[in-house]
């Protein structure tokens, strides 16, 4: 059953959905034009700095966060985000303009426009799980998600640091578990879902990266997962990408598919999978859809 009520948004992809995230954002506008949720792409977005720029320069950070903020007020609706570090970044610089003058100054002036603070930036989950709601989500499933067991890896950035994202509860987030059971999915509790993976360590120090996402694995091929669902692309491209030359260096086997929320929801709402784009998976998600009967 399609919901029936329109919900509407302004978009921001961010640059890793441009680029070696599309998968992301292929399915998030293709599971969102099935649930009747409408998206528009926010109009000249920039980079928001992700990880590397607030280390760098503290009003570059702020200054580039506020300018797409600006921009996405040209289009109606909150303001909806799928990376995980984007949400973090757009969600801190709102927050520190709220409760600072000072900096909010500095940053008008550095984007040469006043700061627009009125419109909420959402993550996908929030759009999902509230916005749309569970009971909504779970009358648009054609295919539910029976059998699969999951493992929610929230990562480091969601609903931390206290106060900012306002996503879930801080340490023992549920709004994961939650849209997944929506759609007819198991999920496993295990002991490094919010540990982190090493981030955009990836580049510069891998061996730090191989060593925490090994661990995350690790936790979660014991509790009984048959794959994993992310909401960043740095998380996927670490335990996807990564995940057989961690292999060869710990001298096991794990072969666990790391889709993205988008991707399985979709799956259950009877997308095909050239629509999600799991054709861009490293670690191939066929095997395990065809023997729980999914595909």
């Amino acid at each position: 059953m399609t919901p029936k009520r329109i919900l509407k948004y302004s978009y921001y992809p961010g640059c890793s959905l441009h680029a070696s995230a599309s998968e992301y954002d292929q399915s998030t506008r293709e599971l969102f034009k099935v649930l009747n949720i409408g998206l528009t792409e926010v109009p000249d977005w920039i980079c928001c700095g992700a990880t590397p720029a607030h280390n760098v320069d503290e009003l570059l950070s702020l200054s580039l966060c506020a300018k797409n903020l600006e921009l996405a007020e040209k289009v109606d609706g909150d303001l909806a985000v799928a990376c995980a570090a984007c949400f973090s970044r757009l969600k801190f610089t709102q927050h520190t303009l709220e409760e600072n003058d000072v900096k909010r100054k500095q940053v008008e002036k550095a984007i040469n426009a006043p700061v627009k603070l009125d419109n909420r930036v959402k993550h996908l989950l929030e759009i999902l799980a509230r916005d749309l709601g569970l009971e909504r989500l779970a009358a648009a499933v054609k295919k539910p998600l029976k059998g699969l067991k999951v493992a929610c890896y929230y990562g480091c950035l969601l609903t931390r640091p206290p106060d900012v994202p306002n996503l879930d509860c801080v340490e023992a987030p549920t709004i994961m578990e939650d849209v997944l059971h929506a759609v007819g999915a198991e999920t496993v509790a295990w002991s490094h879902r919010m540990e982190c993976c090493g981030a955009n360590f990836t580049l510069s120090r891998p061996g730090v990266v191989i060593q925490l996402s090994n661990a995350i694995l690790e936790s979660a091929k014991a509790a009984g997962a048959d794959c994993f669902m992310v909401a960043c692309p740095l998380c996927h491209g670490n335990l996807d990408i990564r995940q057989k030359e961690i292999e060869g260096v710990y001298n096991t086997s794990y072969g666990m598919p790391v889709f993205y929320i988008t991707q399985l929801v979709g799956m259950a709402c009877g997308l095909s999978s050239e629509k999600l784009g799991l054709g861009a998976m490293i670690v191939n998600p066929m095997p395990l859809l065809k023997e729980k009967h999914l595909i």
